[in-house]
């Protein structure tokens, strides 16, 4: 696979995993697509060693919304999806 087969597939999931959020939770597409880019688990779908990127996107949300429930994390992702400067997503 190359390079840009693997970004290809990590930008699907963040656009469906985007648009689960902003079914799921009414945040806009900019709340979700910070919160998704802020998670631990957008971290590992982009570690190619996970193999995440390369899995279905409902499969992958579910591991971003145990993440979204753990009460310790919550609070930092969702400050850092009210700060435009911490976008972390390159």
């Amino acid at each position: 696979m190359t390079p840009q087969d693997k970004q290809f597939l990590i930008e699907c999931l963040a656009k469906d995993m985007a648009e689960m959020l902003v079914d799921d939770f009414g945040w806009d597409i900019h709340k979700a697509l910070s919160v998704l880019y802020n998670s631990k688990t957008f971290a590992k779908i982009e570690d190619e060693a996970t193999g995440l990127y390369y899995q279905g996107s409902v499969y992958v949300y579910n591991f971003l919304l145990e993440e979204l429930k753990e009460t310790s994390n919550i609070d930092d992702i969702l400050k850092a999806a009210e700060d435009p400067k911490k976008f972390t997503h390159k």
